[in-house]
């Protein structure tokens, strides 16, 4: 995170390059045509009374055919939009509110962003600067209210300003570790008239603040020394990588020293999930291979990723005999949770190019037999306990739909809402770079349906599908009236079970099956009528025999859908680590079966159960070998 201290004495030193000679013009146009010159096309918002002089402002620039403004139902909409179309694209998203209520209910989308380091601008009305601090009608210090969850907040005092201050957030927001930026405009200071000069993009220089871009030699040579060594390498990839457009990269590591390779819920997509060296996803829900290859392995390679506790388990089993290289853009992620043998600070994408530079430089890699036995040892793991759909006598299962999308929609951009179906997605989805859109670090309900409404804005010639549940999507479900305003072919499947799925399931597990506020199905709504209210398509399914010929229909009607999957209700998602437990002991394995790795059985000393595994844990019991 970016110190307020250092930035707010950089920006009264920056000198940016001016485009053109000074003009008089209100502050909200100079808001609106420095974010028209930094390239943004879509602004997601809801306009309310102290954000009315940018309002009036955006009248006249979408007239011009400058920008497009897209009217949410609900705030938290707007940051959620905005979010799915940074995270589709890349770019910087853009939303705007107004002062009180209007910029505090943006704050569930702003937290959901910075947590998962997407780049956003974010603009909010504020009372007139005159009657700040009078508790004046809808008057909020959202400044403060959201300096613990963002990269860097400006109040604007004077409209000249405004273009110096709009060409350094957008800077911050998609420099170094990507983050939100805030940006709160007083009434008075958008109507005000200024000398407006234009600032061209990236050219402010802020000193004190310069994210480090190339790593270490000294520390890539230990690093490939390292890899040259290892016999038994696991590549954990993480959202940084994503950000980085590091995707290419990251697979000639792998397939070089042919290296397995296991992400997080923020890395999907930086690895083809299909290549023979994935091992899907690790942590609470991830493969059982890929639990088992971290828990073994004799080197982990961290790439753009925080050893967040729902990856590591319990963190001092984690990777516990292995060296651990990191590689992070942000120096305070590099031994915050886990201390590095070698910690690389630097962009993800230049430092892996420098490494496989020196790589080459020497010589090494391109041995298959370096890591045979390791992949071959994983390749026992993967046949002895593969993530399978199940299939139920008259009942449909929530991973059948899941795998259905897959099959007929391979190449969508997937996003997700959260809880049971939003691991379910992860396990069985298997996404390109960028098309895998999910709320990681905050687990916000209610995601889905507004970021799948961005990335679709972004890409409007593009598939994109938003796997919800009953209760998530209940969450913001107003923005169907969005989708049906702006023509939005967003593709909604609720995986509905009558439940918030993930809480129940940890009521049945560890809370006695006391399933207290858990159940949503007595006071649920008609899924299809609602959609239909809207002027939307509804449809539902419930029976596996039904379901390929559903989502073809899904798929192929000119508009947004909302399909209701009806599903088994007390279906859970496995496997699973439970809190505080090492991500080797994991719940709801299958059974034992002879291994085709070729590896001796032995007797579970706490079980007694005959297996094959060659890892330190039972995978029936989860306890030590």
């Amino acid at each position: 995170m970016v110190s307020q201290r250092v930035i707010e004495v950089a920006t009264t030193q920056s000198s940016p390059i001016v485009t053109a000679t000074p003009q008089r013009q209100t502050g909200a146009y100079a808001l609106l045509d420095s974010l028209h010159r930094h390239g943004v096309e879509h602004i997601f918002g809801y306009p309310g009374g102290a954000i009315l002089p940018i309002y009036d402002e955006i009248y006249r620039f979408e007239a011009a055919g400058k920008v497009k403004h897209i009217l949410v139902r609900h705030e938290q909409g707007a940051a959620h939009a905005a979010d799915g179309y940074a995270r589709a694209t890349g770019h910087v998203g853009v939303c705007f509110a107004t002062s009180g209520p209007g910029a505090t209910n943006l704050v569930t989308g702003i937290a959901t962003a910075q947590m998962d380091s997407i780049p956003l601008v974010v603009v909010t009305g504020q009372v007139p600067s005159y009657v700040i601090g009078t508790d004046a009608f809808q008057e909020t210090d959202i400044y403060g209210i959201t300096l613990p969850i963002v990269k860097h907040s400006y109040v604007v005092r004077d409209p000249a300003d405004m273009a110096r201050i709009v060409a350094e957030a957008f800077y911050i927001a998609a420099s170094g570790r990507p983050g939100v930026v805030l940006i709160d405009i007083p009434k008075d200071i958008g109507a005000k008239l200024c000398d407006y000069t234009p600032v061209a993009p990236g050219s402010v220089k802020l000193p004190g603040y310069k994210p480090t871009v190339r790593g270490n030699p000294r520390q890539i040579n230990q690093a490939v020394q390292l890899i040259a060594k290892s016999r038994q390498p696991l590549l954990y990839i993480g959202g940084g990588t994503i950000s980085a457009s590091a995707h290419e990269q990251v697979q000639q590591l792998a397939e070089l020293f042919q290296i397995p390779v296991t992400t997080t819920l923020m890395g999907k997509g930086a690895f083809n999930e299909i290549h023979p060296l994935s091992v899907g996803m690790l942590g609470m829900h991830g493969t059982a291979y890929a639990n088992w290859a971290v828990t073994d392995c004799d080197l982990l390679i961290a790439v753009g990723a925080r050893f967040d506790d729902r990856v590591t388990g319990k963190l001092e089993e984690f990777a516990s005999d292995a060296k651990v290289i990191h590689i992070d853009i942000d120096p305070a992620e590099v031994g915050k949770n886990r201390t590095p043998d070698v910690p690389i600070v630097g962009d993800i994408k230049q430092v892996l190019i420098q490494l496989l530079q020196r790589v080459h430089e020497l010589g090494l890699g391109r041995n298959p037999e370096q890591t045979r036995v390791w992949l071959e040892t994983i390749d026992g793991w993967r046949v002895d306990n593969p993530l399978v759909a199940p299939s139920y006598e008259g009942l449909l299962a929530p991973q059948e739909v899941i795998v259905e999308c897959r099959r007929q929609a391979p190449d969508a951009y997937y996003t997700t809402d959260v809880g049971q179906h939003q691991m379910w997605a992860a396990q069985f989805l298997n996404n390109l770079p960028r098309h895998w859109i999910s709320s990681a670090g905050l687990g916000t309900m209610g995601f889905g349906v507004p970021a799948a409404m961005g990335a679709q804005m972004a890409l409007p010639h593009e598939q994109v599908i938003c796997i919800s549940g009953d209760a998530s999507f209940q969450m913001n479900l107003q923005e169907l009236g969005t989708l049906k305003q702006y023509g939005l072919c967003v593709k909604i499947v609720i995986i509905n079970n009558g439940w918030q799925g993930m809480v129940r399931q940890w009521q049945e597990a560890f809370y006695e099956e006391n399933y207290s506020s858990s159940e949503m199905a007595p006071s649920q709504p008609d899924f299809m009528l609602l959609a239909q209210a809207y002027g939307i398509k509804g449809m539902t399914v419930n029976s596996r025999e039904d379901l390929p010929a559903a989502i073809a229909a899904m798929l192929a009607h000119n508009g947004p859908v909302l399909l209701n999957a009806q599903v088994k209700r007390n279906e859970n998602c496995y496997p699973m680590v439970a809190a505080g437990k090492s991500n080797a002991e994991m719940l709801g394995l299958a059974k034992p079966k002879r291994s085709q790795s070729g590896a001796l059985s032995i007797h579970c000393r706490s079980c007694g159960t005959i297996h094959t595994i060659t890892h330190k844990f039972c995978p029936e019991c989860g306890s030590q070998q």
